[in-house]
């Protein structure tokens, strides 16, 4: 097992993987008492070559890495990979490209809904995974043959994985379904994690102006303080005392001993007059300040028989054409069918109308019947 710890060396491996097809990525990372994931451990593997790279090791420059994720010639193979990707991005704005997510193909291929790495290991390879290192401190050093043992088959075994998904793909020609799932993945937004956005996170049923101003302003005041104290969120403030704040919109230090969400003594602490100036700047903000945002979804009433319905629907074409009920829709996705006149839902659009929106259209106007026929449930065109 090599584990680069030199530029030197880092440099010669990335030059011999940038000559593969594709190669397999994962990390090992810590994320519980930070902002920010700390990475440990970077796993990566071609079709005849594999090695670890240690991003703790002294002077280490991850460039080389980080260009040969922009490489375009290599493929990136990777599972589930929206957490690693967005330390790639935190570390050097670096998002894989081109990216295979197995998870996201598994799910196209029929394999259910976010299928684990284990089981999915399992299914394709018949391989088996030791688990004994999952949860160990990938931060400590020096790091052991179990660990080391660990972390590099999770890339050696998704050699196998990708090649089998890759195969399934090519003979169901659905390699273009997967192509826009991971069109998604490597949008930047994602990951770019705005303070201004921070409220986004939140859900809040109240959509008075000076609410959702306040809520707007005390999200970015938690999500700076956060970043440059590298904390997780929650440390500063829960999600809780954020809505708590922006309902009662306090004035003073008074009004924050009053609130049960917020931490007794946070009003003598430092950072309470930074909180309540980010509060007056929500509480003055008029309609006309506030980001556009889209009105809140209302079901028509006596609709519950149709999304029932329309979940059957999706049960079946699930089944027929062998993907993830959950990669094609949602319960929202069937509420806004059966409630709204032209839902504006990823379910009909694009390979999802193809295999199920158009279903979910005739079905909603009355030219689709469901039925059972031995055993199973069919569809039924109507005039």
């Amino acid at each position: 097992m090599e584990l680069i710890t030199t530029n030197e060396a880092l440099k010669e491996l990335c030059a011999e993987l940038a000559k593969q097809r594709y190669i397999t990525v994962d990390t090992e990372f810590l994320r519980e008492k930070t902002f920010w994931p700390q990475l440990c451990l970077i796993q990566t593997a071609g079709q005849d070559i594999e090695a670890m790279i240690d991003p703790l090791a002294d002077g280490i420059d991850l460039a080389p890495f980080y260009a040969l994720l922009a490489n375009e010639k290599v493929l990136k193979v990777m599972h589930g990979c929206r957490q690693d990707v967005e330390i790639f991005y935190h570390q050097a704005e670096a998002i894989p490209k081109p990216l295979f997510d197995t998870q996201i193909a598994a799910m196209v291929c029929g394999f259910g809904d976010a299928v684990g790495y284990e089981t999915l290991i399992r299914k394709t390879t018949g391989g088996k995974i030791d688990k004994g290192s999952r949860f160990t401190d990938w931060s400590q050093r020096p790091l052991s043959d179990n660990q080391l043992t660990y972390a590099l088959a999770d890339v050696t075994h998704l050699r196998g994985a990708f090649e089998f998904l890759e195969n399934e793909l090519a003979e169901n020609e659905r390699g273009a379904w997967l192509d826009e799932e991971s069109a998604l993945l490597s949008d930047p937004e994602i990951y770019a994690q705005r303070p201004e956005n921070a409220w986004k996170r939140l859900r809040m049923q109240d959509r008075r102006p000076h609410v959702i101003g306040v809520l707007i302003e005390v999200a970015a005041w938690r999500e700076t303080e956060a970043r440059n104290r590298n904390v997780p969120r929650n440390r500063i403030l829960k999600d809780d005392a954020l809505r708590e704040l922006a309902l009662q919109g306090p004035k003073d230090k008074r009004g924050l001993t009053r609130l049960r969400a917020v931490p007794k003594g946070f009003e003598g602490s430092r950072y309470a007059d930074p909180l309540l100036k980010a509060v007056a700047r929500g509480r003055k903000m008029e309609k006309d300040d506030l980001p556009d945002m889209p009105a809140p979804a209302v079901n028509r009433p006596g609709i519950g028989p149709l999304v029932d319905l329309l979940k059957v629907l999706l049960k079946q074409r699930s089944e027929e054409t062998g993907v993830a009920p959950k990669l094609i829709a949602n319960v929202s996705d069937l509420e806004r069918i059966a409630s709204d006149d032209a839902p504006d839902v990823a379910a009909l659009k694009g390979w999802r109308h193809e295999i199920f929106g158009q279903y979910a259209e005739a079905l909603k106007a009355g030219k689709l019947a469901l039925a059972s026929q031995d055993d199973a449930v069919v569809l039924v065109a109507r005039d």
